[in-house]
């Protein structure tokens, strides 16, 4: 099991705040210190962009490796139909996501669960909702090769690149004396993964200094996200995700989420990764199973603290939370939405 980021905790020891009573129940009002100019510096800081990608040493970043998956990524055919590409889950129009409530796969069935986002993976731990790839370059492939999404064994799609004059010079100019190998197809569509990154978002020049960026509300939501309703314990950091899996408590179904993955320890069932929240505003509906169609709904999920069970994460209790601190909680979390730059299509070879 993963452990979790309590960053929340970190904050509150850090400023001093006391938050009394843990919020026993949705009755019981949580005292808390207002924080001052300087506890809310701390917590600013917890969340500055940082200034580089991170690629692995094994998979350097070269531009024309991260162009190749880039291509790779938007062509069809690499699903055995010839109709489904990466990018039909996983659309920038939608934040990297796709807008259905659970992803669409071979045949246009619907599967079990929402697509995940890939903005900001670069930064990422382990992979998929249930954690079942630890590497970008393992994700980049799984999808393809799964029988209910883009449904092409390996050694299908190897020979069909293969087939394309195209893929061999590109692929030959890139992995010079390798070519095309299901190593170099995870690698260039993981390379091209890792440069999809979040573009500044208006909290992000609030946290530089600019107090005009967001709006009063979002500023009372961002103190609330640190303290009262403790969201930062498990969206830490500025990408806002633990990369760690927590059951929230949603309605049981057979899918049980990590535990599938790690039999055997009983606070893993159901328990999925935590979601970051960069461009979160885009990226409608919401949770694994895409229940949630807005943020508001969300935030009322947290607030009533989920369905009690064994497995439900400690941190999932019922918080006393008027109206407006819950709207003031919304208006934060779509702070952290940029304008991200236009992206444009490959010309497929």
């Amino acid at each position: 099991m993963r452990s979790t980021t309590r960053t929340g905790a970190a904050i509150v020891g850090a400023m001093g705040v006391f938050l009394a009573g843990g919020a026993a129940s949705a009755d019981t009002q949580v005292a808390s210190a207002q924080p001052g100019d300087a506890d809310i510096a701390a917590m600013k800081k917890l969340y500055e962009r940082p200034t580089q990608i991170p690629f692995p040493a094994d998979n350097a970043y070269a531009p024309a490796k991260a162009e190749l998956g880039k291509t790779l990524f938007f062509d069809p055919r690499l699903s055995r139909s010839g109709v489904q590409a990466c990018v039909s889950c996983h659309n920038p129009s939608f934040g990297w996501e796709d807008g259905h409530k659970t992803a669409v796969g071979e045949n246009m069935l619907s599967l079990a669960r929402n697509s995940p986002t890939i903005i900001n993976r670069a930064w990422g731990e382990i992979f998929f909702w249930d954690g079942r790839a630890e590497s970008l370059e393992q994700q980049a492939t799984g999808p393809i090769t799964a029988a209910g999404e883009m449904n092409t064994p390996m050694n299908v799609l190897i020979d069909r690149l293969k087939g394309i004059s195209g893929y061999q010079k590109k692929f030959d100019q890139v992995f010079p004396g390798v070519g095309i190998t299901e190593q170099n197809i995870a690698a260039a569509i993981a390379t091209f993964e890792r440069t999809i990154v979040s573009a500044e978002a208006p909290f992000d020049r609030w946290v530089a200094g600019d107090e005009k960026a967001i709006g009063d509300d979002a500023k009372r939501g961002f103190i609330l996200f640190n303290t009262k309703a403790q969201c930062s314990s498990c969206h830490s950091g500025w990408t806002f995700t633990d990369d760690s899996f927590h059951d929230v408590g949603l309605p049981a179904t057979d899918d049980i989420g990590r535990a599938k993955i790690v039999p055997g320890i009983a606070e893993l069932q159901y328990a999925f990764k935590t979601p970051g929240l960069r461009n979160i505003g885009q990226r409608a509906p919401y949770m694994h199973d895409g229940s949630m169609a807005t943020l508001e709904d969300v935030v009322r999920h947290y607030v009533k603290g989920g369905i009690q069970r064994p497995s439900l994460d400690p941190e999932m209790k019922p918080i006393a939370m008027n109206d407006e601190e819950v709207k003031d909680l919304v208006a934060f979390m779509q702070t952290l939405t940029g304008l991200d730059r236009p992206m444009t299509l490959p010309v497929l070879p």
